[in-house]
């Protein structure tokens, strides 16, 4: 499983780091990113949530 968060398309929400805090954060300007070390989920089974809850499909799971 792979995470990851297209910044040109992340309009900062926030979905996912309210949905999944452990493996999303949000920077400095509002926009998500995954954590360092979290782009394999870190097996927080609400990954698939925060895919799912972004309201402009930035975040994406390969699996």
């Amino acid at each position: 499983m792979r995470v990851k968060v297209d910044t040109e398309r992340c309009v900062g929400a926030g979905m996912c780091a309210l949905t999944a805090p452990s493996v999303f954060t949000q920077d400095d300007d509002g926009f998500s990113e995954v954590l360092p070390g979290r782009e394999d989920g870190g097996g927080d089974p609400l990954v698939r949530e925060a895919v799912r809850a972004c309201p402009v499909q930035a975040v994406t799971l390969d699996e």
